[in-house]
């Protein structure tokens, strides 16, 4: 805990929301626990327990509160916390639940390369709870936003919240929560047609950095920014399909809040694009922590700032490698004639959103000439056709949960894939914080050297934080070019 009780309680009185998602605190006499920007009324000091996290709170029995719901509060982002095998682990948890993938712990000690009784050990010692404990919390707050949120059938939450059976689902409900997910459900804000669904961010948050970012960047046919609303379409697998859909996020800055709507088809995996979401826009960030290892930035410090994520990681990574040593407006002429000639059509409500981005396998399987004759070198064919190979072979993984040295190194030695374009894809699928590309050249522009060893020991002071100095110092550059 960073802060002790005491102070912990005036965050609680003063409705902070900068410790929203930081701390927890449960009512004794109620047996709820809530955010510290609850707006009931405050309770009584003697009545208060402190807790890092909704895992730790549950733990001690206490269940979420259905007023300020603790299940939307942001998460926290890579750098928060150590890199440990425990934190990894707790990564891996979040991403199988969300993706939607029946992830066992033994698997996930497999994947990180330790023994099943050590990582339940190491676990405990670092978040305070075991593994299962962890992961039945965070199924639980998946269901509990959905059955909040969506009129999806229980049984269809049960499944997307990683559920095998509703008998399992509903006696989870009954111990942790002791009520039924109907009840709850009715207890709660009833759902409506067209009510969104809400995920919360720490302030201060950049959004006009955010979408300018987006907007200066955007492909006709899969993305558009309108005001303070970014909508695109997106394709997720799910059970041997692929599922094509669209995404609309408004922000709603004096709530602190990003309000979602998603297509009809894409309900079976809403949890995976809540999690996308939230690691695209960067939801999860402190800028407290930010913004005070960048106070010496060129120019001064820029409040809020934030790292434009992956709603696709490889989308992302193919338009890096196609921006290698191009403009911004080169780069994207050319994403633009991928998508209109090998996106898939999709029925959206917008004219401006026709496409999705091609998947893997279908750049993977193309003809090399067909992809020349859209302008693109043979030099990032061959790179372009690499990275899609490995990802449609399911060998190389771009999300936050994605081991960070082995996945640079795979990226590493891929034809055509240098550091640059290495750090880039780091920074923006894997949501590394501390990703620099030491020798871009909008970087050496705005610290004025053209060598790369200065840049990298000008970045030395904004450890661990240097995808974020990346940030501001190009949002700078683009908005005195």
């Amino acid at each position: 805990m960073v802060l002790d009780a005491d102070a912990a309680y005036l965050a609680l009185k003063a409705r902070d929301a900068r410790f929203d998602g930081r701390l927890f605190v449960g009512v004794t006499s109620t047996g709820v626990y809530c955010r510290p920007v609850c707006r009931v009324r405050t309770p009584r000091r003697e009545n208060c327990r402190f807790f890092d996290s909704r895992a730790q709170a549950e733990a001690a029995a206490f269940r979420p509160c259905l007023k300020c719901r603790p299940e939307i509060a942001p998460g926290l982002s890579a750098m928060d916390s150590s890199r440990s095998l425990a934190d990894d682990a707790a990564r891996q948890i979040e991403h199988a639940v969300h993706g939607g993938e029946a992830r066992s712990l033994p698997e996930v000690a497999a994947r990180l390369g330790v023994t099943d009784r050590h990582l339940r050990r190491i676990f405990q010692a670092a978040h305070g709870v075991t593994p299962h404990a962890y992961l039945t919390t965070q199924r639980l707050l998946l269901a509990k936003q959905l059955l909040t949120d969506t009129a999806l059938p229980v049984t269809q939450v049960a499944l997307a919240s990683g559920f095998v059976s509703l008998r399992r689902f509903n006696a989870a409900f009954a111990e942790h929560y002791r009520l039924t997910p109907s009840r709850l459900r009715g207890e709660g804000r009833a759902p409506t047609d067209g009510a969104p669904l809400r995920l919360a961010y720490r302030p201060p948050y950049d959004i006009d950095a955010v979408l300018g970012f987006f907007a200066r960047r955007q492909v006709h046919g899969i993305e558009e920014v309108d005001g303070l609303e970014i909508r695109r379409t997106l394709a997720w697998p799910w059970r041997g399909e692929r599922l094509l859909g669209w995404v609309a996020c408004r922000f709603v800055p004096e709530r602190h809040e990003l309000h979602l709507h998603a297509s009809p088809s894409l309900a079976p995996v809403l949890g995976g694009v809540l999690q996308r979401i939230r690691q695209g826009l960067d939801l999860d960030a402190d800028p407290a922590l930010v913004d005070r290892a960048l106070a010496a930035l060129p120019g001064g410090p820029q409040a809020g700032v934030r790292v434009p994520g992956a709603m696709d990681g490889f989308e992302v990574a193919a338009r890096v490698v196609l921006g290698q040593q191009v403009t911004v407006k080169a780069a994207c002429t050319l994403v633009q004639r991928l998508v209109d000639r090998f996106g898939t059509p999709v029925q959206t409500p917008w004219p401006a959103l026709t496409h999705v981005f091609p998947d893997a396998v279908t750049i993977a399987a193309a003809d090399p000439e067909v992809i020349g004759k859209l302008g693109i070198v043979r030099q990032r064919v061959k790179a372009l056709q690499a990275l899609a190979a490995e990802m449609a072979a399911g060998r190389l993984e771009l999300h936050p949960a994605a081991p960070l040295a082995p996945t640079l190194d795979a990226l590493r030695a891929l034809p055509g894939v240098g550091e640059w374009t290495a750090q880039v894809i780091a920074m923006r699928a894997l949501a590394w914080p501390d990703a620099w590309p030491a020798t871009d050249i909008g970087l050496m522009n705005a610290l004025g050297t053209r060598d790369p060893k200065q840049v990298a020991a000008r970045a030395e002071a904004w450890r661990p934080w240097r995808a974020y100095a990346v940030m501001a110092l190009w949002h700078r550059l683009e908005n005195t070019a």
